[in-house]
C-alpha cells in the first residue's frame, strides 16, 4: 500500500540545542536551502507536517512562515527528542493520524522513499525505524499513535529513556537500509561541510 493512501504526519524534529554545531543547526544551509528545507523533502508525499521546536527559535519562525503547526514539547517532560515525538503524537492524534513518520532536521541525505520504505517493513509492529550497517537511526522512525500513553506515561514518571531503548522496549521493527551515509547527521559545522561536498 502507497503511504499516500495512509493516515501518515510527518513531524520534524528541530527542537535540539544544537549545543556542539555553534548555532541553530535547523536554519544552516545546505546547498542554498536551510537543512530543514531540505529535511522536510522526505515528507513531501504525506498530507501534512508539523515542526518540534523550542518556543522562540528560528526554526519555529521559520515553521510558521510556512503556516506549517509548530509543536512544542510539555514543560514538564524531560527533556529530549522523545518528548517532541510525545508531542507529535500527540498532535497527530487531535488530526485524526494514524501515525507519525519522524525525522532530525540535521540529516539532509535522507532517501525520497525513506517513508514508505519503514511503512513496508512496520508490519504489526508499534513501530519502524531505519538502520543501516553503521547503526541505529531511532529518530527516522514511524510510530502508531496510540504510543502516547505509553510514551507520555514514561515521560510523566520523570524518565526520559534513550529513543533506541524504547523502540527495543516496544518491539519495533528495524527496517535496512544500504546507504549508510543517507542517515548522516550533521552535529557540527565541520560534518555539515563534510555531507555537503558529499552529496
Amino acid at each position: 500500500r502507497s503511504i499516500s493512501e495512509t493516515r501518515i504526519a510527518g513531524v520534524l524534529l528541530a527542537g535540539g540545542k544544537s549545543s556542539r554545531f555553534g548555532g541553530e543547526k535547523a536554519i544552516a544551509l545546505f546547498g542554498g536551502k536551510t537543512l530543514m528545507e531540505v529535511v522536510v523533502l522526505a515528507f513531501k508525499e504525506l498530507p501534512r507536517f508539523a515542526v518540534s521546536a523550542q518556543p522562540a527559535s528560528a526554526a519555529a519562525a521559520r515553521a510558521r512562515a510556512w503556516r506549517g503547526p509548530v509543536l512544542i514539547d510539555d514543560v514538564s517532560a524531560p527533556a529530549g527528542p522523545l518528548a517532541g515525538i510525545a508531542a507529535g503524537l500527540d498532535w497527530a492524534k487531535r488530526e485524526g493520524f494514524d501515525f507519525i513518520a519522524t525525522a532530525p532536521c540535521d540529516a539532509p541525505l535522507l532517501p525520497s522513499d525513506f517513508v514508505q520504505r519503514l511503512w513496508d517493513g512496520l508490519g504489526a509492529a508499534p513501530a519502524a525505524y531505519a538502520i543501516t550497517c553503521q547503526g541505529e537511526h531511532p529518530l527516522c522512525a514511524l510510530w502508531r499513535v496510540d504510543l502516547l500513553e505509553p510514551l507520555k506515561a514514561r515521560l510523566d514518571a520523570g524518565e526520559h529513556p534513550a529513543a533506541r531503548a524504547f523502540l527495543r522496549e516496544i518491539g519495533a521493527a528495524a527496517v535496512h537500509f544500504d546507504d549508510a551515509l543517507a542517515f548522516a547527521n550533521a552535529n557540527t559545522a565541520d560534518a555539515l561541510a563534510e555531507l555537503e561536498r558529499s552529496a
